[in-house]
């Protein structure tokens, strides 16, 4: 099973469930996303040292407080992953993560991603451990745009080579251009 196929949202707190049209126009959506800065760069750690899923969280919750343009203190930002988490896993499983939460006080979406140096348990949907964590605050607004990039998130990082080709890399700017660059073998078509 991909596990793209359900994403769990806090939107009354349900499984709703996506059909992408095809990987081709999920990656078009997607790599549209990173190149509107979406994921910049500064919002990249590799090989973070950490030992757990609420350290890695309050790493990403310093990250997009240390690199965002909005004010907004990262125990605001943890506590509102640490929120999410608790209406269930947003480990979705073969090492992938997607914390994700709505934030008022911001006005676009922003990203994060963050890899892992030692897996950590995260309660994944398959009980594996987590190491490549793809954060997203969206705006509390952000109701079908929220969902729309969660389920293009997990569609894009459902591909094993990309995932591969994002555990192999040790800096951010390759990793960023890895992201810029990717392609599916369904993508030209």
């Amino acid at each position: 099973m991909i596990f793209s196929d359900r994403v769990k949202t806090e939107d009354a707190s349900v499984n709703s469930v996506f059909s992408i049209r095809n990987s081709k126009q999920a990656w078009i959506e997607f790599k549209n996303m990173i190149t509107s800065n979406l994921l910049a760069e500064d919002r990249i750690i590799c090989n973070a040292d950490v030992t757990s899923k609420k350290r890695a969280l309050e790493v990403i919750s310093e990250l997009f407080c240390n690199n965002s343009n909005e004010v907004l203190p990262s125990h605001k930002i943890f506590e509102a992953l640490i929120n999410r988490e608790k209406l269930g896993s947003t480990g979705l499983g073969k090492g992938i993560a997607i914390p994700h939460a709505r934030i008022s006080e911001i006005d676009e979406a922003v990203a994060a991603l963050v890899k892992l140096k030692t897996p950590v348990d995260y309660d994944a949907i398959d009980s594996k451990p987590v190491d490549i964590l793809f954060a997203l605050l969206v705006p509390e607004h952000y109701t079908d745009e929220h969902l729309q990039v969660l389920a293009e998130l997990a569609e894009t990082l459902s591909s094993e080579d990309l995932c591969s080709q994002i555990r192999s890399e040790s800096c951010a700017t390759p990793l960023h251009q890895i992201l810029l660059n990717w392609k599916t073998g369904k993508q030209d078509e």
